[in-house]
């Protein structure tokens, strides 16, 4: 059995998009092009409309097609393997220490750093919320399975108020979230995040850090230092580390940043 960790563009999203082009492109071509059952104004009106809009459908299925194949785990790019592997990098756990990876998904992230810690254990948490429905808790264990990882485990759970105590984690990760969490103060969820942390335990929090989702993050970072957190960096990571600058925006990944440092 292989894993499979899915994919970070919804396959229904590449169906809908699709189809809708596909429909357009037939109405165009019947009631525009053809004329059946229009003449005049009515016609060209209908062959421009549609027409557009099976352009628009077209290109952005195009644009999401890209992303599929660059973010599948058995395509050439691997840019999802790319960026879990180099996340999972940051994430050191003492024997016997115990690390949350938040927003697990189909449980990447949280395997990867098992991997690595073969000692300590990693627990993954997620809402699997209807937006992403392909991922879910019995498919991080089968890909824990199919890893042949025994050190991990997975949780429903929800970022905005983690249930559990304050300094309970060794280490606290996660990957391309907050972002999506909408409604939501980004500082506020990484500071939830960061309240689980035990003292002395690292941090290394990756996703798309925009000044219009995240705010001032230099500010952020100042006032942990002044907290008392240590080696606390906010790290480029399409500057070629994870992504190239050129990538990063085929991808909608501009603004990738990893939050890291010590509690």
């Amino acid at each position: 059995m292989k894993p499979d960790y899915k994919n970070w563009v919804p396959r229904g999203l590449l169906f809908l998009l699709g189809g809708m082009a596909i429909i357009c492109l037939a109405v165009c071509a019947v009631f525009g092009i053809a004329g059946v059952a229009t003449e005049g104004g009515l016609r060209i009106a209908l062959g421009v409309l549609f027409g557009a809009a099976f352009l628009l459908f077209a290109v952005l299925t195009a644009i999401f097609l890209n992303m599929y194949l660059a973010f599948s785990y058995n395509g050439k790019k691997q840019v999802s393997k790319r960026v879990i592997e180099g996340i999972a990098q940051y994430v050191a756990l003492p024997d016997g220490g115990k690390g949350l990876d938040v927003g697990c998904g189909s449980g990447a992230l949280t395997i990867a750093c098992a991997k690595r810690n073969p000692r300590a254990q990693m627990v993954g948490i997620d809402r699997w919320g209807k937006e992403y429905a392909s991922f879910n808790l019995p498919l991080c264990e089968r890909n824990a399975e199919a890893e042949g990882v025994r050190n991990v485990s997975f949780l429903r759970g929800n970022a905005v108020k983690l249930d559990f105590p304050d300094k309970t984690f060794d280490a606290v990760t996660s990957n391309y979230v907050y972002h999506n969490i909408k409604g939501k103060d980004k500082q506020q969820l990484l500071s939830e995040t960061l309240r689980v942390l035990k003292k002395g335990g690292t941090f290394a929090i990756h996703d798309i850090m925009s000044p219009r989702e995240y705010g001032d993050m230099r500010a952020f970072v100042k006032k942990l230092k002044e907290c008392g957190y240590e080696k606390v960096e906010l790290v480029d990571t399409t500057d070629g580390l994870f992504l190239t600058k050129k990538e990063s925006r085929a991808y909608m990944l501009a603004h990738s940043k990893l939050l890291v440092g010590r509690k």
